[in-house]
């Protein structure tokens, strides 16, 4: 990987900062790609401090045309893009019944068409340059059911399937294209707030993701690296998290028993967790005939 160049979207934090800080610590020139353009300063900061070469960008994966003009600015700048980490994701926490079509939309938008604007923008000078690696992070919830999060699931079975579709078609050109398919690991989002559920604080959230024996960002970095420089298609870290592909394919109707088990288990916590903040509300609030005096004492 040495004195090559990779652009990494969602580079400001999570995965994506562990992976650019990585590819650093390998040689590799880094170009931290995010939205939020501050903490992708810190990122490439952090890499200069430690000898490593990065830059940061502001970048909004949903604009193909930005996206389209960072990848022609970086080979200008560095004769080449040899890695392309569409690593940039969202996820809307919750069950089906709690979403909005905004919900759907802001996922899809970021998830999946982001990906595939990275690609747009990279894949045609990739296949110029007769060289290049596209690297898109999905999640084992693109391998298996993961009830929950159908939006976030969804998009991630996409980016598998167009990932294994153009690993495909580029082979022939000397392009390669791996997915990323990680488990749980330790990252800023397992204690993101939920905006469907105001009931499930960060806290709880951290305490329910670690039951799953999350993994650290910087060791993931470092596993899924090394099986990138392999070459690999479909790359699963922790490598543990195999076992709940190998069932799912072995018998579908067993995979889902096993994600239905799982599910059925944390919809029982979030229910009661639910009762509560409602009850709390409740407490809170006035007596409804005190509501309607206030409202017609506004009026």
């Amino acid at each position: 990987m040495r004195g090559r160049t990779a652009i990494v979207t969602g580079g400001a934090s999570g995965i994506g900062a562990a992976l650019a800080a990585e590819l650093a610590r390998r040689g590799v020139e880094v170009v931290v790609a995010d939205r939020q353009s501050a903490l992708a300063e810190d990122v490439a900061d952090h890499i200069v401090e430690r000898g490593g070469r990065a830059t940061a960008v502001e970048l909004d994966v949903r604009r193909f045309d930005a996206f389209e003009r960072l990848v022609c600015a970086t080979k200008e700048r560095t004769g080449s893009v040899d890695y392309l980490f569409n690593n940039a994701g969202i996820g809307v926490g919750g069950e089906a019944r709690l979403y909005s079509v905004d919900d759907w939309d802001e996922v899809f938008d970021v998830n999946l068409r982001g990906v595939a604007y990275g690609i747009q923008a990279a894949y045609p000078l990739m296949l110029k340059q007769g060289s290049g690696h596209i690297v898109n992070t999905a999640s084992m919830a693109g391998l298996v059911p993961a009830p929950g999060t159908i939006s976030y699931t969804g998009t991630k079975h996409a980016v598998v399937a167009v990932s294994r579709a153009l690993r495909i078609e580029a082979k022939p050109h000397g392009v390669r294209v791996s997915v990323l398919c990680p488990g749980v690991i330790r990252t800023p989002l397992l204690g993101a707030g939920r905006r469907n559920m105001p009931w499930l604080t960060p806290d709880k959230s951290r305490e329910i993701w670690e039951r799953m024996r999350p993994m650290p960002a910087d060791e993931f970095a470092r596993q899924a690296l090394d099986a990138v420089e392999q070459n690999r298609a479909i790359i699963i870290v922790p490598r543990w998290w195999k076992l709940f592909w190998y069932v799912d394919r072995l018998s579908p109707a067993l995979g889902e028993a096993v994600a239905s088990h799982f599910h059925a288990r944390t919809r029982r916590e979030l229910a009661a967790l639910e009762s509560e903040y409602a009850q709390r509300r409740l407490r809170s609030e006035p007596p409804r005939s005190e509501r309607a005096a206030e409202r017609g004492n506004n009026a």
